[in-house]
């Protein structure tokens, strides 16, 4: 479950946006987290051009209070685990690190998917070695494989879970029969769906998951092919003297309580840039421009 926090965010437009979450009851984190994908090479694939540069985003990120990092075997693959274990550990007693497992890496931009019991096994041996833990905080398969039955992967995540090498588990991409199914074998705690101000696919999962004490953490936080949606963005922004990114991230802030943003970047300037966006004093009317975009 999650838990709203206190309030961080008001302005003179009365709009406020709480600053932290608990999620699975007993970790609360900064709804302002960092998405650790693209510390790695083209295509997400291999080491970062600027392995000072990428280790340096993770340092700045928690200097700048992040304690929410999101990341994946796959990311590299193994590449963004290990730089987030060479830029931080030991690690701060409040970080959270949450990691993935069900995926393959063939080459740059591929990403086929395997959720066999034995290759989340190795997956999440891999990542406990890697990210220099006994117990992961937060779990989440990475997809559902289709040609595997959901059960034989809930049933290993149950069990890495009552062994203790995972506390929390989560799902990705996701709709909300697969969430109950899973809820069979155990209490998922975040869910991890593509969702943005221009792509409301998932909007019943995250109502469910409001409802259900579920964090819902969306990747791909800006549709940039939408091109109508991108002007109205574009004006907010202009409005604001901020980007449209920043706008977009408010937005997600202020939609719904229970968001967790993972905004990622490979640049120390971008992610200070991100991390400004609650501080924007959007309006009301600002907000129902934003509101009025087109679900796609």
């Amino acid at each position: 479950m999650f838990l709203i926090k206190t309030q961080l965010f008001m302005n003179s437009t009365a709009i406020s946006i709480e600053r932290t979450l608990t999620i699975g009851g007993d970790l609360t984190v900064n709804r302002m987290g960092y998405g650790a994908m693209r510390i790695t090479g083209k295509g997400i694939w291999g080491p970062p051009k600027d392995e000072d540069e990428a280790l340096g985003v993770l340092k700045r990120a928690v200097e700048l209070g992040v304690n929410f990092i999101d990341t994946a075997d796959s990311y590299g693959p193994h590449i963004s685990e290990e730089l987030i274990a060479k830029a931080l550990y030991p690690y701060p007693a409040d970080l959270i690190i949450a990691t993935k497992g069900g995926l393959l890496r063939t080459g740059p931009d591929a990403w086929p998917i395997n959720a066999k019991p034995d290759h989340l096994r190795k997956a999440l041996e891999g990542s406990l070695k890697r990210l220099k833990l006994e117990q992961i905080d937060l779990y989440q398969l990475h997809r559902i494989d289709p040609i595997v039955p959901a059960e034989q992967s809930f049933e290993f995540l149950q069990k890495a879970q009552q062994e203790g090498k995972i506390k929390h588990i989560g799902l990705s991409e996701v709709n909300i029969d697969t969430i109950k199914h899973a809820q069979e074998f155990f209490s998922v705690v975040s869910v991890q769906n593509m969702y943005s101000v221009d792509n409301r696919k998932w909007e019943p999962v995250l109502q469910y998951c409001k409802a259900h004490n579920i964090a819902f953490i969306p990747w791909f936080p800006l549709n940039a092919g939408n091109v109508a949606s991108q002007d109205k963005l574009r004006q907010i922004a202009q409005k604001h003297d901020a980007t449209v990114h920043q706008v977009a991230l408010y937005w997600l802030l202020n939609h719904c309580e229970n968001i967790l943003l993972i905004p990622g970047t490979s640049s120390i300037a971008h992610l200070e840039e991100n991390m400004q966006a609650p501080s924007l004093e959007l309006s009301e009317d600002d907000i129902r421009v934003l509101n009025s975009i087109a679900a796609q």
